[in-house]
């Protein structure tokens, strides 16, 4: 244990503010944004054009450019995935936001616009046939 950092209690009191501003902030977007439901869905009368849900619209739109561009996103999820594994075990690293660590910080910050870039683009700018079009 000597070459760890406790979580406990600043972490889990971080943890606790950001849940007492969030399930509010959650429950009132769900009062007040309305989230219709569709029609049953039927197959001779697809609509056009058929979009995925919402957070998988960005892929939608990455693979519309090409089914080759399923494969950096199934890497980038892998990278994801082990991206806990990737840093140093160094117990003096044990702090946000390094000096040194400005890299992965960056990349993660980018491929995070990138994916609400993409999804704003698909659900706002595809019309039928998924061509591109002004919203206004």
């Amino acid at each position: 244990m000597k070459d760890q950092v406790p979580s406990s209690p600043s972490l889990f009191r971080l943890i606790k503010r950001a849940l007492l501003v969030a399930v509010p902030l959650v429950l009132l977007a769900a009062v007040f944004i309305p989230a219709p439901l569709e029609t049953l869905a039927d197959p001779a009368h697809p609509p056009n054009p058929a979009k995925s849900a919402w957070f998988l619209l960005w892929i939608q739109e990455v693979v519309s450019h090409g089914t080759v561009w399923i494969y950096p996103i199934l890497v980038l999820a892998l990278v994801f995935v082990f991206l806990p594994w990737l840093r140093p075990r160094d117990a003096a690293r044990a702090a946000w936001f390094q000096p040194g660590e400005r890299l992965p910080g960056t990349a993660v910050l980018a491929v995070f616009l990138a994916i609400i870039i993409l999804t704003l683009v698909a659900q706002f700018l595809r019309g039928p046939n998924w061509q591109l079009h002004a919203w206004f």
